[in-house]
């Protein structure tokens, strides 16, 4: 493979473009073969603390105080990976998430972030580490030909093992890819170069769908990926649904806003002591957590962790949470969130979506306001104020709805469309005009 056959300006016009796109199909499998492993090991170490070992040592379930320790191990792994290792346990989650190559030198810091942090209690998502481990293994992995490859060539590949590795977590090859169009167009690539992109991420990711699949069987080991039950939702939305969806997204994209913007606070706090600010940030959420398991009478576990165990299980049975749980819940699971933001590792998506769905089961006492629509308009609105791809946010909600999509798709597409706006529009340039106001000369 050369650079000529690696060429992303005008693909289709190049024989070897078929070569290139045969390569990153390829480089599906192996990619595929260590994100199940790292999401296997994640879900059995998660499985151990917070199920084994409370059976083992004679408790229904985790007690209150069980994350503060857990969580003060994870805060000095993580401190040490941020503080030591290259990389610096990859990117600072409130900044959303990363497409491009990734050194090698950088994974063993983002796997003790995450195999470390993430099962032990931290508030976030594996689908950071999991772009990153998929860009690095990728570049890894052509290696022999690198001296050949100009840089477009590398980024390519780069994306499309991201797109391999991150379609497990979300349960479809189709969200990563759809992931992969809108980051791109937005980038500026159009017509044949967006193609030169979005084709390879197509293919690998469709290759480590089947993977996945493969591995699942063969191995027996499970992994955890967002999804939920079956939903009882109606065939189409009330009017009610909708009018309903429009103050419900605002409301909710103000919230994950504000959660988001206190993390950005406690992110520039901690840049100057990584170390210690981990450990601190980890406490947090340890005591947010033990806090709401003594106010609930609830498991810790459902303010630690990323959301991503208990959205089936809030989506099965909305009717038994009361108001002051899911109050509790969104108080602490947002103060939990946005620490972690800003001083551990791991993915922004997966607290969020948690948090719109818990506001929207709460907006659904609302007079002529459905439990499926409330949830779908929730997540439909935090997931679109967290990420800046409003189709991306669309086609993942709606493909977590399952059998009920088709008739929740329009409450889903309202609720982003004005959680996107509301975010984009009307909180982002004004927190962007306070900033200028505070960093310019007297």
């Amino acid at each position: 493979m050369t650079a000529a056959d690696a060429n992303v300006e005008n693909p289709t016009t190049r024989r070897p473009w078929a070569r290139f796109l045969g390569v990153c199909a390829l480089l599906g499998i192996p990619v595929s073969v260590a994100a199940f492993l790292f999401l296997a090991v994640l879900h059995e170490l998660t499985h151990l603390v917070w199920e084994t070992l409370p059976e083992a040592w004679g408790f229904d379930g985790p007690p209150w105080w069980w994350p503060l320790p857990w969580l003060a191990v994870a805060g000095v792994a993580v401190g040490v990976a941020v503080r030591s290792l290259p990389g610096h346990g990859g990117h600072v989650p409130v900044d959303g998430l990363s497409l491009g190559p990734v050194p090698a030198s950088h994974v063993p810091g983002v796997l003790l972030a995450a195999l470390a942090g993430l099962p032990l209690g931290v508030a976030l998502g594996p689908e950071a580490p999991l772009l990153a481990i998929g860009a690095a293994l990728a570049l890894v992995l052509v290696r022999p030909w690198d001296d050949k490859l100009g840089d477009p060539a590398r980024q390519v590949i780069a994306v499309a093992g991201s797109a391999a590795a991150l379609s497990a977590i979300f349960g479809s090859p189709v969200v990563g890819a759809v992931f992969v169009v809108e980051a791109s167009a937005l980038t500026g690539l159009a017509g044949a170069r967006l193609a030169a992109v979005v084709l390879p991420s197509l293919a690998a990711s469709g290759v480590g769908a089947l993977v996945f699949t493969g591995m699942g069987t063969w191995t027996g080991l499970e992994i955890a990926s967002l999804t939920l039950p079956d939903v009882d939702a109606p065939a189409r939305p009330d009017v009610g649904d909708v009018l309903w969806t429009l103050p419900v997204a605002v409301l909710v994209a103000v919230v994950v806003r504000l959660v988001h913007r206190l993390g950005e606070g406690v992110a520039r706090r901690a840049a100057s002591r990584p170390f210690p600010a981990a450990v601190l940030g980890a406490l947090v959420v340890a005591v947010c957590a033990a806090a709401y398991a003594l106010a609930t009478g609830r498991s810790p576990e459902e303010v630690a962790l990323s959301g991503q165990a208990l959205l089936p299980t809030l989506a099965a049975d909305p009717a038994a949470w009361g108001a002051g749980a899911l109050v509790a819940l969104l108080v602490l699971k947002g103060v939990a969130y946005a620490v972690s933001l800003g001083t551990l590792r791991g993915g922004p998506i997966f607290p969020a979506v948690l948090l719109g769905a818990a506001a929207g089961v709460l907006a659904a006492d609302l007079p002529g306001y459905g439990a499926v629509p409330a949830l779908a308009a929730g997540m439909g609105a935090a997931t679109a104020a967290t990420l800046p791809f409003p189709v991306s946010s669309t086609v993942l909600v709606v493909m977590l709805l399952g059998s009920g999509a088709s008739g929740m798709a329009p409450v889903v597409i309202v609720a982003v469309v004005v959680g996107y706006t509301t975010e984009q529009f009307l909180l982002r340039p004004r927190r962007e005009a306070r900033e200028r106001a505070r960093s310019a000369p007297a």
